[in-house]
């Protein structure tokens, strides 16, 4: 049986032990390696070739970002798991680190003192993780986990920014939403609109028809997802003319950082949600962490709930709950996108949402960190089209104007 080889780099003597037990538990797993700091986990990911390499932010000599950067710059396909604080700091760090290359985190033990604990939370989270990044490539030649090159040849969060900041800042362009007339059923821009559509990977026949206009789109995201929501959002125009609400599997602190950083990449503003807030178009709505977002059935428009109802796929925020009270209040005007990542959650939001006449759009396998979420829908026969990441923002463009544009000729040809 093929085994995923693991190099464990950390300065702590304790959770270097606590993360190699509890790995060498799983009969799919090998720890091949460990490293008290940067500078060694560097020269050893040479020495041992890992599949997966586990590292500290925080470390003498060469700290995790250190060491990150020069990982990738030799071996820009190999996973790497970073472990956090949750803190600020470590939150601001840890989303660096995914900027700068790294495949995921996980919250390092708040209590080492616990044995148990510490390694009940390790177990808990950062097996599936391991097994998730390295599953494509397990009893195939080459090494393991080894995601496409679509995967790691896409812009970096702080490559945009860095590019952002340093251009020149002339008046964006105009808006693909400007106001104008609407159409009649022989528009060119309609017709335009239709013939650029991007054509479904997959298109699975529909029981239910599709519903009018799209005026919401919700986005679910888990691994791999701060990424592919930052290349989403460079690409997003101004004025864009529906709400958006979004679900990224994240833990508190690091939701408030990720809004913020979302916002400066793009010109669609996005606000970590709290309770109460109203939906408006033109502005994107991240769940915070730790607690679900979903919208008041009562409130016609759109009126969003914080909760801290029971995890749901064994997450909290999680994107079943957001989707399915969204089509309680938008019927089936809605595009429900599922980016890459573990588990299933999304599915049975998605399947409601397809129920109820909306559209699906999914990331594909070879641009997916992890093609869990993304995968089950697909499978599932739901999405309407399975595209590439750089796709994705054009595909929710089209799909919303050319839907608004004919529900529009539609009601004046009436």
């Amino acid at each position: 049986m093929t085994t995923i080889r693991v190099l464990v780099v950390d300065d702590s003597v304790v959770v270097r032990r606590l993360v190699t037990d509890v790995l060498s538990e799983d009969p799919m797993i090998e720890v091949v390696g460990t490293a008290s700091n940067g500078k060694l986990g560097v020269a050893k990911v040479d020495q041992l070739k890992p599949d997966l390499v586990t590292l500290d932010i925080e470390m003498p000599e060469m700290n995790g970002l250190e060491a990150l950067r020069e990982i990738r710059k030799k071996h820009p396909r190999l996973p790497i798991v970073m472990f956090s604080t949750l803190t600020q700091s470590g939150a601001a760090a840890t989303l660096d680190a995914l900027a700068y290359g790294a495949s995921d985190y996980v919250t390092k033990p708040s209590n080492v003192g616990s044995i148990t604990q510490g390694m009940q939370a390790i177990r808990e989270e950062l097996i599936p993780k391991v097994r998730a990044l390295c599953a494509r490539t397990v009893g195939r030649p080459g090494p393991l986990g080894a995601p496409s090159a679509g995967v790691t040849g896409r812009p970096s969060i702080a490559s945009q920014v860095a590019a952002r900041a340093a251009a020149p800042t002339p008046e964006r362009p105009a808006s693909r939403f400007s106001a104008s007339p609407a159409p009649n059923a022989t528009s060119p821009l309609l017709s335009s609109l239709t013939a650029s559509a991007s054509a479904p990977v997959t298109a699975a026949p529909r029981a239910v028809p599709r519903s009018g206009r799209i005026d919401l789109v919700m986005i679910g995201s888990s691994t791999g997802g701060p990424n592919a929501l930052a290349t989403i959002w460079a690409q997003l125009p101004r004025e864009f003319p529906v709400p958006i609400i979004i679900t990224q599997h994240m833990p508190p602190m690091f939701t408030t950082l990720f809004s913020e950083r979302l916002t400066k990449l793009g010109t669609v503003p996005v606000t970590e949600a709290a309770d109460g807030m109203t939906l408006k178009p033109g502005h994107a709505f991240l769940a915070p962490g730790d607690h679900h977002l979903v919208l008041d059935a009562h409130a016609p428009g759109g009126r969003i709930r914080i909760t801290k109802d029971a995890p749901v796929n064994s997450c909290r925020p999680a994107v079943d709950p957001m989707f399915q009270s969204a089509v309680k209040v938008f019927g089936g005007n809605v595009l429900a996108v599922i980016l890459t990542g573990m588990g299933a959650d999304g599915l049975d939001g998605c399947r409601t949402a397809r129920d109820a006449g909306g559209h699906i759009v999914t990331q594909d396998e070879q641009t997916s960190v992890v093609w869990g979420m993304p995968g089950h829908v697909t499978q599932a026969g739901l999405a309407d089209s399975v595209l590439p990441l750089d796709r994705i923002a054009n595909e929710i463009v089209q799909r919303v104007g050319q839907s608004r544009l004919i529900a529009s000729a539609s009601r004046r040809a009436g």
